[in-house]
């Protein structure tokens, strides 16, 4: 009866130890597994961080006759893609000084460039970015591309169909300002030419309050010759307004085919940047994807 009894207990003793075994088993493995969880998502929080840091930061330049705000929707939208943008003012006081504040505003951003430029802005771009490793990709949104020695009205009346074409004086309203050479001046843009010409894909009361906010240019930074272009080296995209009637479109294609960019056409005005913010932001991700892809 002993024996009995003593071989029960051996049994019960038995399986409360293989329970505990089984126990200990399953725990160890849901720390495993709770490990590996946790060491999973670390990775892939860390490659999310590395994604958005190997972004390019997006430097957009306006043109003549504008201002940064012009930037406002494709802003908007890149921001909304996870792109630090950033869009500095354009003194539009001379070629040469220009392209220089913007070379230098670039030296302050650490890692890859990506340098969008809009009308006298893409002559402003050409220059600044010579040279300068962080740039990877050049944009053009109905701009000018130099060549060296080429100025920017000298570029727009290559071909026809530009109401630039018209002469200064009809186009232009001359301002004298302090420290001007002789013969130079500020330009404004006629209210009646900007309405017909910069921003007639716009509603009228939106093109007036353009024309009335206008950015003047120094008519000598519209004459002056560029020097060795950007393009030759960075890899460009060019977005061409099939509707311009500032840089008609044969022009921009002319200097698109040959800085052999990445050319989009829209059926956009000067101001495609307003008028076609989606669009134009379109080109400027595919430019910036080439970048980190």
């Amino acid at each position: 009866m002993n024996n009995l009894s003593d071989l029960a207990t051996s049994r019960a003793t038995a399986r409360s130890v293989q329970l505990s075994k089984m126990k200990l088993t399953s725990i160890a493995a849901a720390g495993a597994a709770a490990v590996l969880a946790v060491t999973l998502a670390g990775h892939a929080s860390a490659a999310s961080t590395e994604a958005t840091q190997a972004k390019p930061t997006v430097v957009l330049v306006h043109g003549a006759w504008a201002n940064n705000a012009a930037w406002a929707g494709v802003i908007e939208r890149l921001q909304s893609d996870g792109y630090t943008v950033d869009a500095p003012p354009n003194p539009l006081r001379s070629l040469k000084g220009d392209a220089g504040f913007i070379a230098d505003y670039l030296k302050t951003i650490p890692g890859s460039v990506v340098l969008v430029g809009h009308s006298y802005g893409g002559m402003v771009i050409s220059n600044a970015a010579t040279g300068d490793p962080n740039v990877k990709a050049l944009v053009y949104v109905d701009a000018f591309a130099p060549a060296a020695g080429e100025s920017a009205l000298g570029l727009d009346s290559t071909r026809p169909g530009s109401a630039l074409g018209a002469g200064p004086h009809k186009v232009f309203n001359f301002a004298p300002f302090p420290g001007a050479a002789k013969g130079d001046a500020e330009l404004y843009v006629k209210p009646s030419v900007f309405v017909q010409a910069f921003a007639n894909d716009l509603p009228r009361k939106t093109a007036a309050v353009l024309a009335a906010t206008q950015a003047p240019a120094v008519f000598s930074a519209l004459t002056a010759k560029s020097g060795p272009p950007a393009w030759k080296t960075i890899p460009s995209w060019y977005l061409l307004g099939t509707i311009d009637k500032a840089i008609p479109p044969a022009v921009q294609l002319f200097m698109a085919r040959r800085a052999h960019s990445h050319i989009t056409e829209v059926k956009a005005g000067h101001l495609s940047m307003i008028s076609q913010p989606a669009a134009v932001t379109k080109v400027i991700l595919e430019a910036a994807r080439s970048v980190t892809g």
